[in-house]
């Protein structure tokens, strides 16, 4: 049909394409923008003042690193993604300046230890930057000129690093616990934000929130209390407040039900948890200043969700308000981690048995195989920022590889724009040090805000850095773009398009195991018995983490070029679907643990193997087909909830995508 005359023609780019060039909403880190500035700027005057820029510079570099890892909250935790990092990056600079200009052997070693850093990438966040690291400094160490002797630019960058570190712990005698407090009161927040929402249709945007927090306060805590073993009583009590969370939590979907028949909750109740969030916060004790367990005066309690939410939030009042808790009586309730020397067989073990492992390794050793050669074989001034590109592209835990690479483009136009600025005007010497204490104070701002405006704010540092090595100037400006766009194409072709895996992405699979959870966690909830109420709350605890993962994957898929994003989308409401499957269910558990008649078990075994069908059709396709369900039971029943979201989990259809 032809277009009506005068209708314009709007052209604008996908929203696949632009997702990453929209900047995250986010507080502005002041204390991590202090930071930076103090850790990249101190070295640079101190290697001006005593007559040696280049190695202020280096010491610099290995400073930006610390600055870039330091993404946790606790100070343990911190140690860890500061420390470890720079002795995998002081052993990537020695390998790289031994085979600096050796041309070959220096292609070989690097795809070598492309391998290596790929392999060890999938272990975890902490192997992920050492990995990261390793490569990184090799390259480096491999395309500059580092002074001699050989240890000198090792020891130079973890000295960088390690001040970072001390940067980091200044706060440690004064704040030991606070992330992990805060962590807790946040959970708390979360909840009563929960409770707030249930009966709108803000209740899942709210769960969410809940899930992410429980996940982030677990992990902060339980890895403290590895180490502590029980002894530690801030830790106990910290870790037992945060267990009674997981009742109110699990009380949340029954009284969203409730809201939606009978209209919202008494305002009271989100009050109530909020002010248990500042018990917590504030480290209020029975005896001590404003403190003392207190009289709660909740509405009448006459249905069961009513009495499931009464009970935990009286609960978690008790336990907040306790002046010690019982060492042995508190449980981990998502299990706590295993000694290190078993943690570190396991991870050696998968990284050397895995599939995905040994495929990321190799696409890493085949890109900055190709980079490496491309570079030997055509003369590219400052080669390295090639492979350097590379290797900050494929990073697939990152993101997606193919957004990362138009957005790492984007943002290394932006920075060089900044860089030529300052480059071109500002005089080399001491104008670099306030030059270099700004710059680096947007890297934490900027990095909150987005991948490509990360990128913008670490090129111009980094450029700096380098002309303070080899002072060339404004004419590192133009090379650092053509280096970028060479880099991001090799990444683009050598490892996306040529690996089937990341334009075919079976997202359906990792969906389809979290069904197959939600059937098992459904037969978990109504035929065990009261003996077993742990293991629920580990099998839902366990199944809301993975959903969170693939809710995570699945955002990541929707900015992948056709087909697999438009997929992504397609399948997207049958993820919001098994999320309300498992809210559903944990509602009918409460229930029928305050006073509701128990379902048949024939019906749950109905609901359970429609499950496992939807999962086993999940993993046979990739298109959504609608299937129609004779899913009946008692329509007054505890369960009719629950069937409705299986009915309407079956019948979500969606186009023919292969």
């Amino acid at each position: 049909m032809a277009r009506p005359a005068g209708t314009a023609v709007r052209l604008s780019p996908p929203a696949w394409l632009t997702a990453g060039l929209k900047p995250a909403p986010a507080p502005i880190p002041w204390a991590a923008a202090l930071r930076a500035a103090v850790a990249l700027a101190a070295p640079l005057a101190v290697g001006l003042a005593a007559g040696q820029p280049a190695y202020g510079a280096l010491v610099s570099m290995g400073a930006l690193s610390g600055v870039i890892g330091d993404t946790a909250d606790a100070y343990r935790m911190r140690v860890f993604n500061i420390a470890v990092p720079q002795l995998f990056g002081a052993v990537g600079v020695t390998l790289g300046t031994l085979v600096f200009g050796h041309g070959w052997l220096a292609v070989a070693a690097l795809t070598l230890v492309a391998l290596v850093s790929g392999m060890i990438s999938s272990i975890g966040a902490v192997a992920s930057v050492s990995g990261l690291l390793l490569l990184l400094n090799a390259v480096v160490g491999a395309g500059l000129p580092m002074p001699d002797p050989w240890w000198k630019a090792p020891l130079l960058l973890t000295l960088g690093g390690l001040f970072v570190l001390v940067l980091t712990l200044l706060g440690w005698p004064l704040r030991r616990t606070a992330p992990e407090r805060a962590a807790v009161a946040a959970t708390y927040r979360a909840v009563a934000d929960l409770y707030e929402a249930t009966g709108t249709s803000s209740y899942d945007e709210k769960r969410h929130a809940v899930t992410a927090s429980l996940n982030q306060a677990y992990d902060l805590v339980l890895a403290r209390r590895a180490r502590q073993h029980g002894r530690a009583p801030v830790l106990v009590r910290l870790l037992a407040q945060l267990n009674v969370v997981i009742p109110l939590a699990e009380a949340a979907p029954a009284a969203h039900l409730r809201a939606q028949l009978y209209g919202p909750l008494d305002a009271t109740i989100p009050v109530t948890v909020r002010q248990l969030a500042d018990a917590v916060e504030e480290r209020r004790k029975p005896g001590g200043h404003g403190s003392g367990a207190p009289v709660l005066e909740l509405p009448t309690a006459v249905r069961p969700a009513e009495k499931a939410v009464d009970h935990a939030l009286r609960h978690a009042a008790a336990v907040v308000h306790e002046a010690d808790p019982d060492p042995h009586n508190v449980d981990d309730r998502l299990g706590r981690p295993a000694a290190l020397r078993v943690r570190a067989r396991r991870a050696t073990r998968s990284v050397l048995l895995s599939g995905a492992s040994w495929r990321y390794g190799l696409r890493l050793a085949l890109c900055i195989g190709l980079a490496q050669a491309l570079v030997s074989l055509i003369a590219v001034p400052r080669s390295y920022w090639v492979a350097l590109t590379v290797t900050f592209v494929l990073k697939p835990d990152f993101g997606s590889v193919f957004s990362r690479a138009v957005l790492r483009a984007f943002g290394t136009a932006l920075g060089l724009l900044l860089a030529a600025l300052v480059l071109a005007e500002v005089p080399r010497g001491w104008w670099d040090v306030p030059v270099m204490c700004a710059l680096a104070a947007l890297i934490p701002v900027f990095s909150a805000k987005g991948y490509a405006f990360q990128t913008a704010a670490i090129t111009p540092v980094i450029l700096l850095l380098s002309d303070t090595l080899n002072q060339q100037g404004f004419g590192l400006i133009l090379p650092r773009l053509y280096d970028s766009l060479i880099g991001c194409g090799i990444a683009l072709i050598a490892g996306y398009l040529l690996w089937p895996e990341s334009w075919h992405t079976r997202i359906g699979d990792r969906l389809a195991d979290a069904v197959a959870d939600t059937a098992a966690y459904v037969t978990c909830a109504f035929r065990g018995n009261g003996d077993e109420q742990g293991a629920r709350v580990r099998a839902r605890r366990k199944l809301y983490r993975d959903l969170s993962t693939v809710r995570s994957e699945f955002q990541r898929a929707l900015t992948e070029p056709p087909p697999t994003g438009p997929r992504a989308a397609a399948w997207w409401p049958l993820v919001v679907a098994v999320e309300r499957i498992v809210d559903a269910t944990t509602a009918a558990r409460i229930r029928v643990d305050h006073g509701a008649p128990g379902p048949d078990p024939d019906e749950v075994t109905a609901v359970e193997r429609e499950l496992r069908e939807l999962a086993d059709g999940l993993r046979e396709s990739d298109t959504l087909v609608e299937v129609r369900t004779d899913l009946v039971g008692d329509e007054n029943g505890v369960l009719e909830p629950l069937r409705q979201e299986v009915r309407a989990a079956r019948a979500i259809a969606g186009p023919d995508l292969r």
